[in-house]
């Protein structure tokens, strides 16, 4: 067996990955360290907490205490490092534990493989860290760095200690940087399973702006094969964008949402844009294509159905999440157009 340590393995794409990983490496044992964050669930590996291949381990990266701990015990061959604070909205509010963990935490790991080892390193990032596009091009792996919202400082930083690390210390680190990830097991802060959730409730659909904001957007079991190739194969000391090149404006993908679930148009609600809000996002994958087999499974519109229905199909999952928390959050960024009321909880 091959011991493969995965942080933040209870979040969106950690817990598809770890699925993902289980079936198809059969070889691999995962370690699944996750601090258990409001966006960390449990439940989302449900499924596989009994696969004696899987260990679940509550804690968190920023505790060199503990990363030590995991490393003398057991013999750490690789690292996937998913671990993060992820939500813009959320970093604006308060950007201290994107610095903590996205920047802290990630520095912990990387002094951890400097002093045991690990035959590959890979840290999952995103392509916010280019910052903003003009209507046409695409970020390539050489594109400057230039983020422009404290999240994306985060993981910009945290993507520059790894080279740096890579560099000083020969760690064997690869950076991916994928596109806008969607698909089930997502918390309902994001856009597509936050409009999905309000369009099943009849509630307003909240979109900044005049919602043509463009992102470049890829369903998770792509992004999980892509991750896998690329642990695997790619070289160290490299960084791969990943993409599925699937363009859209925000008020497209909820019109498209709503067509899918037969809801109006009218229950969209524009709201005030969010500070600093990205205009473009998009990614040369290219890359990746000419190093490696990975291509894109299916196309946006036939994921985004198979997303929805999972929504419908598992209100058991994502129905503990609506808490009076939430709602309040919600409130807080968009107004009264994402809070469910107390009918629709019913």
């Amino acid at each position: 067996m091959k011991t493969i340590l995965i942080t933040g393995g209870c979040g969106f794409i950690g817990s598809n990955f770890i699925r993902y990983a289980l079936q198809q490496y059969q070889h691999w044992h995962i370690l699944n360290l996750d601090k258990l964050t409001y966006a960390g669930n449990r439940a989302s590996l449900a499924d596989i907490e009994n696969d004696s291949r899987y260990t679940f381990i509550q804690g968190d990266i920023c505790d060199k205490e503990l990363i030590d701990t995991l490393f003398r015990d057991n013999n750490i061959e690789g690292i996937i490092h998913f671990a993060a604070e992820s939500h813009v909205d959320r970093s604006i509010i308060d950007a201290t534990p994107f610095v903590e963990t996205n920047v802290k935490g990630t520095m912990v790991l990387l002094d951890a493989v400097r002093q045991y080892g690990v035959d590959r390193f890979l840290h999952i990032s995103t392509d916010e860290v280019y910052g903003e596009l003009g209507e046409t091009g695409y970020f390539n792996e050489d594109s400057p760095l230039q983020p422009n919202s404290p999240y994306a400082e985060s993981k910009a930083s945290a993507d520059l200690l790894v080279h740096a690390y890579v560099r000083t210390f020969s760690i064997p680190a690869i950076i991916t940087r994928s596109s806008n990830n969607f698909g089930p097991y997502q918390y309902p802060e994001k856009l597509i399973p936050l409009m999905i959730l309000n369009a099943i409730h009849d509630e307003k659909l909240p979109v900044y702006g005049d919602g043509l904001h463009v992102r470049d957007w890829i369903y998770v079991e792509d992004n999980c094969s892509a991750i896998g190739i690329i642990f695997n194969e790619g070289k160290p000391g490299e960084t791969y964008n990943i993409s599925s090149g699937s363009e859209l404006t925000n008020i497209d993908v909820v019109r498209n949402i709503l067509k899918i679930l037969g809801k109006p148009d009218t229950l969209i609600q524009f709201v005030k844009d969010r500070p600093g809000h990205d205009r473009r996002y998009a990614l040369d994958n290219a890359k990746l294509l000419n190093a490696t087999n990975w291509k894109p499974s299916k196309p946006f519109d036939e994921s985004l159905i198979e997303t929805i229905t999972w929504y419908k199909d598992n209100e058991r999952w994502w129905r503990p999440l609506l808490t009076k928390d939430y709602n309040q959050y919600r409130k807080k960024i968009y107004g009264e157009a994402s809070t469910f009321n107390e009918k629709s909880k019913e």
